[in-house]
C-alpha cells in the first residue's frame, strides 16, 4: 500500500504560518490572568506532542502547574536568581536589566514544566548513537511547536530561564533521570508587543540574516 503524499499548503495557510512565526513573543508583562480553557490547552499540548523526535522516542514530559503555592515558590526562587545575575552586571547594563520584566509566573496562572527523559524509547534509540543530545534537541522541537500553537491560539508563552535545575526538579517531583528543560508561563494575554522586550529596552537587537548564513563552509565574520 502506498503512503498518501501531502500536497503543498495553499498560499493563505503559508501566510498564516509565517505570521504566527513572526508574531511569537517571549511573554512577560502581558498576561491577563484568565485561565486557559481545557480544549485550547489540549490542542496546544497535542501540537507539542506531534513534534519530530529522534528514533520516534518522544522523550518529553509536560507537568502542568497551577497551584498558587508552587507558582509562588518558583517565582521567589527565580527572583533570587535574578538578583544574583544583576550583581554581575556593570551599572549601565544593570540599569537596562532592571527595566526588563523577566517572568510572569504568578500572573500567567499556568506553568508548563517540560522534561527530557533520555530513557524513553529504550536503550538503543535510532539516530542517537552518534549524537547524545539528539533527544534533548527533540524536546526543544516540542517546545517550539507548543509556542507556535499557543501564539496561533492567542496565548502568551514566557520561557523562564533564571532557575537551578535541581530546584525545579525537586519542586515538581521529577525523578533523577528526567532533566527539567523549561518552565513555560502560559496564559491569556491582552496582546503581544510588536517589538520583543529585549530589543525594546535596548538589551540586544536581532542581527541580520546575512550575518549567520554561510555558503559551503563556515566563514568568520
Amino acid at each position: 500500500m502506498t503512503t498518501p503524499m501531502r500536497t503543498a499548503v495553499p498560499p493563505s495557510a503559508l501566510r498564516n504560518l509565517y505570521d504566527v512565526i513572526y508574531r511569537r513573543r517571549d511573554t512577560r508583562r502581558e498576561f491577563s490572568g484568565d485561565p486557559v480553557t481545557a480544549d485550547v490547552l489540549d490542542r496546544v499540548l497535542s501540537a507539542a506532542h506531534a513534534a519530530p523526535s529522534v528514533g520516534m522516542s518522544q522523550p518529553w514530559d509536560f507537568i502542568l502547574v497551577r497551584s498558587p503555592g508552587t507558582l509562588a515558590a518558583f517565582r521567589d526562587h527565580v527572583a533570587a536568581e535574578r538578583d544574583i545575575f544583576a550583581t554581575s552586571l556593570n551599572s549601565e547594563r544593570a540599569e537596562t536589566f532592571s527595566r526588563i520584566k523577566i517572568e510572569g509566573i504568578s500572573e500567567s496562572g499556568l506553568g508548563i514544566v517540560v522534561g527530557y527523559d533520555p530513557t524513553r524509547g529504550g536503550p538503543q534509540v535510532l539516530g542517537r548513537h552518534a549524537i547524545a543530545d539528539a533527544g534533548l534537541y527533540s524536546v526543544i522541537c516540542a517546545i517550539q511547536n507548543l509556542w507556535l500553537a499557543a501564539t496561533a491560539e492567542g496565548l502568551g508563552v514566557g520561557w523562564v530561564s533564571f532557575y537551578r535545575e535541581e530546584f525545579l526538579r525537586s519542586l515538581v517531583a521529577m525523578p533523577p533521570h528526567v532533566r527539567p528543560v523549561a518552565w513555560l508561563c502560559v496564559g491569556q494575554v491582552a496582546g503581544l508587543p510588536d517589538v520583543p522586550d529585549l530589543e525594546h529596552h535596548g538589551w540586544r537587537g536581532r542581527c541580520p540574516l546575512q550575518a549567520v548564513v554561510h555558503e559551503e563552509r563556515y566563514t568568520a565574520r
